[in-house]
């Protein structure tokens, strides 16, 4: 692999920077909001198993045991 000196360097990261196409503030915000809707609905969905498992589990070791 060939080396570079640094201002080469640099000079080939603002050129492939500039290639990006970056996302607008608007389309940040809507992506930002939905992930915290998928966090909100992701949490509840755990939520809400992890009562069903822990309901189930006591039921059996409470009826095994009674």
């Amino acid at each position: 692999m060939a080396k570079t000196n640094p201002f080469d360097f640099i000079q080939q990261v603002r050129s492939e920077a500039a290639k990006v196409t970056w996302p607008t503030r608007k389309e940040t915000m809507i992506t930002t909001a939905m992930v915290f809707v998928m966090v909100v609905v992701a949490s509840i969905f755990f939520l809400v198993v992890d009562q069903a498992l822990g309901w189930g589990v006591r039921s059996v070791i409470l009826g095994l045991g009674g």
